[in-house]
């Protein structure tokens, strides 16, 4: 049994070679897969494996040496079992603009103005009537005295309260714009969250309406601060360019948004709002990079096009970014094993992606690094599947595969999400340009799939920092690429690092699909990631660091294992990640499973983007 695997084992690798057979697989010496090598005793030195060239020769003596996983793109030999391919089933994203809207502040009366659509932001409070049934808030006032009572009592009739997500639309004889729209933002509105949901909710009204032309204004802004106002009118600007786009790439037949211009009435006006709108375009830009990323299905997006979405990112903004792009073979010299051992079993190659942001201009005072995790096909967790007793995956998950009723494999594509995150945040920051800080973006880009070359349950991996890891669940592959990315980054010279990645189901298990995990020992750090979170509108949690739960990491053989259980798996992922990072660099993890998807809507949410991007400038000089 063993003699006929070890013979298949050879074949399969013999096309990728042509040369003397001192480079077979057979050697003299033990394959060592992932740049794991053992000692016999002190005296003996490690047994020289020639296998040590995985991914990519590191012989400059002969061209034609081939990696044993044969990554030649070039002549497209790669395994037999599969075929890297970019465009499998012949799958081409089609061209969607970005809706390009003109945002402009203007202290004007809202009954006056004229256009498709005026949208009036109401609070429960806002619609108190007086027993006449007359509003009691002014401006509402005012519009139904021009409308002769009839936005009372339409309003009473389709029992709009004000409440969060309800929304009217009316259209009136009596003002200036062809309809009126009444948005409902709660019993009260002073939440970044909740002045995003209200942009996203008069999108959908002027979707709805097909309006050209459209305004904004609340019905109450005598007791919002100036500082308040353009936070608010950012926050619902960004609501609105996200509501109107629709990703339709994959689509045969898709619908333009008519929405060309909105006037924000009574938020202020001048130079400090209008550079806020631009601030809050230019985001929603970036979030909208970040959807497409994770919206766009393992047969499109490969790692080496989530290389090149990159590169183009660098080259969009060569005034301020470089990039780099490592191969396997200089992943190998790096000693990435522990990334590289995910990558083993994919016909499509790894790409380590390093893209560096330095300001034009002016001195550096501080050096961030944001990585993500880039699974460009992986597992993906199904929250509907748990109970209290079993918790279902459904994954490729190397050679660990768990599948459970109702759970939906094809959205394994989202397990890139936490590099979506940190390249959507590149490219804002590329059009931002902070300055006094420099930002490292990288990702570890490569699938985790199934075949003869990939790891297997009990492999043991070495990492860039020279800790080696016994693989107990080849499924729990994210933190192994992490590994070798935050080694990476620490050896970049920066001070602090955030790190995202749907990493953990367990993490979706306790703070649901709409909230991520935090962990970090800096309550520094802390602080400045949930600042930038109130900005952004984005719902974090800090979740502890339970060092004595590192007992269950232990390994018999290695420096320890990659999982550590069902129970506290979030904190066990971790306290792992924690063994990549220097002590002397603030460090922190975001686990982001839940919260990068949407069921309802079936599309990704571009979580992350916001928040990093209000942390980079929350450490700039700005």
């Amino acid at each position: 049994m063993a003699g006929s695997l070890l013979h298949s084992f050879a074949t399969s690798f013999s096309s990728c070679s042509s040369s003397s057979s001192s480079r077979l697989l057979l050697s003299h010496s033990p394959p060592s897969l992932f740049l794991t090598s053992f000692r016999r005793s002190a005296a003996v030195a490690a047994p020289g494996v020639r296998f040590s060239r995985v991914l990519s020769s590191s012989s400059s003596s002969s061209s034609s040496s081939r990696s044993p996983l044969c990554y030649r793109r070039g002549q497209r030999r790669l395994m037999a079992h599969s075929i890297a391919r970019a465009t499998l089933g012949l799958t081409q994203p089609n061209a969607v603009d970005v809706p390009k809207i003109a945002f402009a502040a203007k202290e004007i009366n809202a009954v006056e103005w004229k256009g498709d659509l005026l949208a009036v932001g109401v609070t429960e409070k806002d619609m108190a009537k007086d027993e006449s049934s007359k509003f009691g808030n002014s401006l509402l006032k005012k519009l139904d005295s021009q409308l002769g009572g009839l936005l009372s009592e339409a309003s009473s009739e389709e029992d709009f309260t004000g409440k969060a997500g309800q929304s009217m639309v009316l259209r009136l004889p009596g003002l200036s714009s062809k309809r009126i729209g009444l948005i409902g933002l709660g019993q009260s509105s002073s939440t970044t969250f909740a002045f995003r949901g209200f942009g996203e909710a008069f999108a959908a009204a002027a979707k709805s309406t097909q309006a050209n032309s459209a305004a904004v204004t609340l019905a109450t802004t005598d007791s919002i601060s100036n500082d308040s106002k353009l936070s608010t009118a950012s926050a619902i600007a960004s609501g609105t360019v996200l509501g109107l786009y629709e990703d339709t790439r994959y689509k045969s037949e898709g619908k333009k948004p008519v929405l060309k211009s909105v006037d924000f009435i009574g938020l202020g006006s001048g130079a400090e709002i209008e550079k806020k709108l631009k601030y809050a375009e230019d985001v929603s830009t970036a979030v909208i990079f970040g959807k497409e990323l994770v919206n766009s299905p393992a047969n499109v997006l490969t790692p080496a096009v989530l290389a090149e979405e990159a590169s183009k990112i660098a080259s969009t903004y060569s005034d301020v970014f470089t990039a780099t792009i490592l191969d396997a073979k200089k992943c190998e010299e790096l000693k990435m094993g522990s990334y590289l051992g995910v990558a083993a079993a994919s016909a499509n190659p790894p790409h380590f992606i390093h893209l560096c942001y330095k300001p034009s201009s002016g001195p550096v005072k501080t050096k961030l690094a944001l990585v993500g995790k880039g699974l460009t096909f992986d597992r993906f967790f199904d929250s509907t599947t748990m109970s209290e007793k079993v918790v279902f995956y459904v994954s490729s998950g190397g050679y660990n595969i768990k599948t459970g009723a109702g759970c939906s494999i094809e959205l394994m594509k989202f397990d890139m999400g936490g590099s979506a995150a940190v390249l959507g945040a590149a490219k804002a920051i590329g059009q931002v340009k902070p300055p006094g800080v420099e930002v490292h973006f990288i990702v570890a880009a490569c699938e985790n799939m199934i075949s003869g070359t990939g790891m297997r349950p009990g492999d043991v991996v070495t990492a860039s920092n020279g800790k080696t890891i016994e693989v107990n669940n080849t499924d729990a592959e994210g933190r192994l690429t992490l590994a070798d990315a935050l080694v990476y980054a620490c050896n970049q010279g920066v001070e602090k690092i955030i790190d995202l990645a749907t990493l953990t189901g367990a993490c979706v298990v306790a703070l649901g699909p709409s909230i991520a995990g935090v962990f970090t020992p800096s309550d520094d750090l802390a602080k400045e990631v949930f600042t930038a979170a109130e900005a952004s509108g984005e719902k974090l949690w800090r979740m502890p660091l339970e060092e004595s739960y590192w007992d269950n990491m232990k390994s018999g053989v290695a420096d320890m294992v990659n999982t550590g259980g069902r129970q506290g798996g979030a904190i066990t992922a971790a306290l792992f990640l924690k063994q990549f990072v220097d002590e002397k660099v603030q460090w922190m993890h975001i686990d982001m499973a839940g919260p990068v998807w949407n069921d309802k809507k079936r599309a990704a949410t571009g979580f992350g983007i916001g928040t990093l991007v209000e942390w980079v400038l929350l450490n700039s000089s700005s």
